[in-house]
């Protein structure tokens, strides 16, 4: 008998391909998992095939579920009735909180006295005698002609006014700044412990603690001055932190091998070497107390901003330019004055030493050139100050602008508000932003799932960033559902979004002509610094009488804002792209739009990031004052919160104006370590 058996089937490989190799299905995925973007979205979407189900059948795919919503009024409220009730018998408000008022106000009322005593020739000698000392003649050239600009403005009185508040606020601000970066700077638990607080703090629209400042302090000048503080305070933190532990190790190594105490190696090495450091944290300090000085008026400070303020309420765009261009000129000069102290160049006109050298120079000699040079400033001050007598401006040496400046706005108006050939005019482009960018924005962020929203600010932020850069941005989010505040931050950050892309669009194309030409740069220069110190408020009022009420004039305002910041780092990273890159593209034979493309764009890549983020964060601290003109959504209602002495109102809306702030810069400041798939 035959047995026959099967012969057991073998599969052989398609045509053309080994059989032992493995199956192209498994290497595609093989080799998305080794790329750590695709890896990280891979995680995700494993992730949401989980959760989003349960989640969408437990609460829904609309707006945020009710049930993760805390109401915060009742607490607030009777924390706001309880500090009211209490301030006038409390001891903390008679023994601590009524002390630190007192010599906030002593401070600013002595040192106004001094700038009246001065007088005006005095003031303006002592300003351009510190600016030639610190940064050379050219800014004392400057600031002569400031302040001078100032008086010939009518607006000196105020201009001092503002003077002394902004040295005693930048003073408090630079001694609490550097305390923080001193601390930070020396120990990575308090860094890692202040970096949240300092977020918060510089995320916080000013507006917003406005409320419980004034609730504890009252109307005035100590409100002002500790509300400026707590804005111009942290950029002095960070960057003292940042010179102190960007210290190189091996200079620290060399003073401990001497037998250097802690506090020695602080004062004889950490210190002078984070000198550029700490001078910019000054500097920043400054420009951003200034820009306080329209807010600070809100709550009763007088003086350059309360003009400002006025003039807004009755629609005076002549007379805001008026006050707005003091403001303007003050941060210049002193821009210039602290940029020329943290320049190694004019270092040597401080030291007495001629620019030629140090070589076989006496430092007695020095010290006394020094001395003499200081003492003949003084007597020239001194002397300018007797002379002119302790007097303000002369009143027959002002200039008035206010009609001429009116004029030329309402001439605007007839012309371009209506009736333009082809667009129609202002009035129907701001009608045209609102219909076709703003509502669809504003209605497809609503319209999102909650738990589609977290996960798509999920994917943008660890695709640049880490798993915690994820989270973090994440539980923001979060956080504004929870505060009940979801439906007006979908329709703030649909602004932001909106005012961003066009920012970003206007910047990149000014940036290039400025990055390749020097002259473009020196013309733009000055524009970018009166649109980056102007008050908001200043150019609030044509932008509304162009534009309209309502959201339109809002973004515009935040545009005109942001749009310096971002063609300046643009610029710069496209200036200082290698030249050797940049040479080897010529030699190629490539056109000046395939440099642009294909070189210069990749390598300031980091910048143009930068450039991003900070249109993102400038845009965000414009949305208050934007709903001061029709803005609506979180920016109205801190408004009104302010207004109507609702701290329940103001400060949950300020809250979630900062947790969106907080997460917008996770979802565009790329972190280190992202490629990493950390």
């Amino acid at each position: 008998m035959t047995v026959h058996t099967a012969s057991p089937q073998v599969k052989t490989a398609p045509p053309g391909r080994d059989a032992s190799a493995p199956h192209p299905a498994a290497l595609a995925l093989r080799a998305l998992w080794a790329r750590p973007a695709a890896r990280k979205l891979l995680i995700l979407a494993a992730a949401a095939a989980v959760l989003v189900p349960v989640a969408a059948a437990t609460h829904g795919s609309g707006t945020w579920p009710s049930a993760f919503t805390v109401d915060l009024t009742k607490p607030l409220t009777g924390a706001s009735d309880w500090i009211i009730d209490n301030r006038d018998s409390h001891w903390a408000f008679l023994y601590f909180f009524g002390h630190v008022s007192g010599a906030i106000i002593g401070a600013v009322h002595a040192v106004y006295t001094v700038l009246l005593a001065l007088g005006w020739a005095g003031v303006t000698a002592a300003a351009a005698l510190l600016a030639w000392r610190v940064a050379g003649a050219r800014v004392a050239v400057i600031a002569l002609a400031s302040f001078a600009a100032c008086g010939l403005l009518g607006m000196w009185v105020p201009t001092m006014r503002t003077l002394a508040l902004m040295i005693v606020a930048v003073a408090v601000s630079v001694a609490v700044g550097a305390l923080l970066g001193l601390a930070a700077g020396l120990s990575d638990r308090t860094f890692r412990a202040l970096r949240p607080v300092l977020d918060t703090m510089q995320a916080l629209p000013a507006f917003a603690y406005l409320l419980p400042v004034v609730l504890v302090f009252g109307i005035g000048v100590a409100p002002a001055v500790l509300a400026t503080v707590v804005y111009a305070a942290p950029p002095m933190a960070r960057l003292t932190a940042l010179g102190l532990r960007s210290t190189d190790r091996g200079v620290l190594e060399a003073v401990e091998s001497l037998g250097a105490t802690g506090r020695q190696r602080l004062l004889t090495a950490r210190l002078p070497l984070a000198r550029r450091e700490l001078l910019l944290g000054v500097n920043q300090t400054i420009m951003m107390a200034l820009s306080m000085a329209v807010i600070a008026s809100v709550i009763g400070a007088d003086g350059l901003g309360d003009r400002v303020y006025q003039a807004l309420s009755t629609v005076d765009v002549g007379s805001a330019l008026a006050a707005g261009i003091p403001i303007v000129l003050l941060a210049i000069v002193l821009d210039r004055t602290t940029a020329g102290a943290a320049s190694p160049s004019p270092r040597r006109l401080w030291a007495g030493v001629p620019q030629g050298g140090t070589g076989g120079h006496n430092p007695t000699t020095a010290r006394t050139r020094q001395a003499t040079a200081w003492a003949a400033g003084v007597a020239a001050v001194t002397a300018a100050a007797l002379l002119a007598g302790a007097n303000p401006w002369p009143a027959g040496w002002t200039v008035t602008i206010a009609a001429p400046v009116n004029d030329a706005k309402d001439w605007m108006v007839d012309h371009l508000y209506t009736g333009l050939p082809g667009i129609g005019g202002t009035a129907d482009l701001a009608a045209h932003y609102t219909t076709w960018v703003l509502d669809p924005l504003r209605d497809g962020l609503q319209a999102l799932p909650w738990w589609g929203a977290l996960l798509l600010v999920a994917a943008l932020a660890w695709l640049i960033g880490t798993w915690r850069t994820a989270l973090t941005a994440v539980l923001s989010l979060a956080a504004i559902g929870v505060l009940g505040r979801w439906e007006l931050s979908m329709d703030t950050l649909s602004q932001v979004v909106a005012a961003v892309a066009v920012t970003l669009v206007l910047g990149f194309a000014i940036a290039v002509p400025a990055a390749r030409s020097p002259r473009v740069e020196r013309l733009l220069r000055p524009v970018l610094d009166v649109f980056q110190t102007m008050p908001q408020f200043v150019y609030l009022i044509p932008v509304v009488a162009l534009f309209g009420v309502g959201r339109a004039p809002a973004a515009a305002a935040a545009i005109v804002y942001a749009l310096p910041a971002v063609v300046r780092i643009a610029s710069e990273g496209l200036r200082r792209v290698n030249p050797g890159a940049m040479e080897s593209a010529r030699s190629l034979g490539a056109t000046g739009g395939q440099q642009l493309r294909q070189v210069q764009f990749p390598l300031a890549r980091p910048q143009l990031l930068l450039a991003v983020n900070q249109a993102v964060v400038l845009v965000l601290s414009v949305v208050i004052i934007g709903g001061l003109v029709g803005g609506g959504a979180l920016g109205y209602e801190v408004v009104f919160g302010l207004a109507q002495g609702d701290l329940a109102t103001g400060l949950t809306a300020g809250v979630a104006i900062a947790c969106l702030g907080l997460m917008l810069d996770r979802v565009t400041q790329p972190t280190k370590g992202a490629r990493d798939g950390a």
